[in-house]
């Protein structure tokens, strides 16, 4: 699931219809006014956010509508977390050791 999380955030369009999303939940046309790009390639964008979870739609008559999905989000954004942490711990380590040389360089 969160290489899919991953991929769908890869795009730019993508990333820029989450952010739309973050603000209100909207109707594909209304989604898709701002790109130069025919309707069926739009929509397979908002496929690709809806099969990771990113997105959900539901549809009442002829219209769908699409609101963000934050709890994948935080999938991502936990996994994010623990990278963060295990890098500054060895970044840390290496300090410590090219602290540890200097000193026993310049005694």
């Amino acid at each position: 699931m969160i290489d899919g999380v991953f991929r769908a955030l890869a795009d730019p369009t993508r990333r820029d219809v989450l952010e739309r999303l973050s603000a209100k939940q909207a109707s594909v046309s209304e989604l898709a006014a701002p790109y130069k790009m025919a309707l069926p390639s739009f929509v397979e964008h908002l496929k690709v956010l809806e099969s990771c979870g990113l997105v959900a739609s539901r549809k009442i008559g002829r219209v769908r509508t699409y609101r963000l999905e934050p709890d994948c989000l935080k999938l991502a954004e936990d996994w994010l977390g623990r990278q963060r942490t295990l890098w500054e711990r060895r970044l840390d380590r290496l300090d410590s050791h090219l602290l540890k040389m200097k000193e026993e360089e310049n005694p």
